[in-house]
């Protein structure tokens, strides 16, 4: 059963998705390791919308927990797991449409269990009305279940998805959640299909909105530099990627939240006072959008 309601929500996903996009498709690419799990990557690449697109479900298991995800866990360090779940990176072509992440999971370690995942969003030239929607649409997917949930929620993905090297977010934040025990499991499952059902409303309405804006080169270039600043992250803080790492999982997979195209300056290229700028100065901190 719990292979069956990840599966429906990678599905609704990608079909969402898969819509938006009059050129490409997405492909299944079927994976197995023996002993270690299971799953299918579902991926479009060089779309007219989409540019890369990867909706992973993967079931994987070990004999003993890696250590990303026992840091409020420790006593669980060498208890055998399971985790099942999905993951969802979007980068599309066009520089006005943001990047999406996506992700819900449940692990299992003996008899203990826990939920985690969220969603958050990654723009290059952002718009306050898209980031007013994303985050009205987070709360709404919380509050059925906890009125709490979504302020708590927003802390916690605007301290996770932060760089500290740079001293900057990664973007405007959403929600994220991790150790979550408080609900019944039935209840637990409910909230990650609420949360999965309006990060797809948010996000194709979003595309909706901003796909056929006109754009050059000098917008492909920052986003280029700004998709730096998402890989830093993924491969220097991000716990799925670490876990799917440690776990043995598999590397095209896991890696396949990483940009086509990507650009570093030893020499930040932002103009102050350019359009450019003005995601650092009026996105790129934490803000009450609801």
């Amino acid at each position: 059963m719990l292979a069956e309601f990840f599966q429906a929500l990678q599905r609704d996903i990608y079909t969402a998705f898969g819509a938006e996009e009059p050129k490409a498709c997405f492909l299944p690419d079927s994976w197995q390791r023996e002993g270690l799990g299971q799953g299918v990557s579902m991926v479009l690449e060089g779309g007219a919308v989409l540019e890369k697109a990867g909706v992973n479900y993967s079931e994987v298991k070990g004999a003993s927990l890696p250590s990303s995800a026992t840091t409020k866990r420790p006593e669980l360090a060498a208890t055998p797991f399971a985790a099942t779940g999905v993951s969802v990176v979007i980068h599309p072509q066009n520089p006005y449409v943001p990047t999406s992440h996506f992700n819900v999971r449940l692990i299992e370690v003996g008899p203990v269990w826990w939920v985690g995942g969220g969603f958050d969003l990654t723009p290059y030239y952002a718009f306050e009305e898209d980031c007013q929607l994303w985050h009205q649409l987070a709360k709404a997917a919380c509050d059925p279940f906890d009125p709490q949930f979504y302020a708590r929620f927003k802390k916690d993905c605007d301290a996770y998805f932060y760089l500290k090297h740079r001293k900057e977010a990664r973007g405007i934040g959403g929600i994220f959640f991790d150790d979550l025990t408080e609900l019944p499991r039935e209840k637990a499952l409910q909230f990650l299909r609420s949360v999965t059902d309006a990060y797809i409303q948010a996000y194709t309405r979003i595309i909706a909105r901003r796909k056929n804006i006109a754009y050059g080169e000098r917008e492909r270039h920052f986003q280029a530099f700004r998709r730096g600043r998402y890989v830093e992250f993924n491969l220097i803080y991000d716990r799925g990627t670490l876990f799917g790492l440690q776990s043995g999982g598999r590397a095209e997979s896991i890696l396949m939240s990483l940009p086509p195209l990507v650009e570093w300056h030893y020499q930040d290229p932002v103009v102050s006072g350019s359009p450019e700028a003005e995601l650092a100065e009026r996105f790129l901190v934490p803000r009450d959008w609801v």
